[in-house]
């Protein structure tokens, strides 16, 4: 059983990779648009990361971006502790990343879709975005509740 550790990481990497692909392809065959008072469902290539920042990288980012993820994994395999404490975050993380990745190859930008402005306008994003920041909330929980377990001990 040693062997399959990573099968909790593959199956979150592909759960999340195959449901934010279907969502995003939903958004670009049906052309599907809805102006709400609080969210908008609107489709938009965004060609830089977060808030478009790094658009200027063109098509270097889809590259930078892939050498990042594996120097993170390569790391994290060298480091197996810390991606076996975080599996299922770091497959949503992963898989999410990945996704928002081959957009940048098939469309020429990340398919983003959501745009909230109620109270204020935030940057338009997509489930994938969603995920990476759910991941990264997953991690901090966790470690925060490993050492809350250890001081109590």
């Amino acid at each position: 059983m040693r062997d399959f550790f990573l099968l909790p990481f593959l199956l979150c990497f592909c759960g999340v990779f195959l449901i934010d692909q279907a969502i995003k392809w939903f958004f670009l065959l049906s052309e599907y648009t809805f102006e709400g008072n609080v969210i908008s469902l609107i489709l938009v290539f965004n060609k830089g990361v977060a808030f478009s920042l790094l658009a200027f990288l063109q098509e270097w980012l889809k590259y930078l971006q892939i050498v990042l993820l594996v120097g993170i994994f390569v790391f994290l395999w060298r480091h197996q502790t810390i991606l076996k404490a975080h599996l299922y975050p770091l497959g949503i993380i992963f898989g999410a990343g990945a996704s928002n990745i081959l957009d940048r190859f098939i469309h020429g930008g990340v398919v983003d879709y959501v745009y909230w402005h109620y109270l204020f306008n935030f940057a338009i994003f997509n489930f994938a975005d969603a995920m990476i920041n759910i991941g990264v909330v997953i991690i901090f929980y966790q470690i925060f509740l490993r050492k809350t377990k250890s001081k109590s001990r």
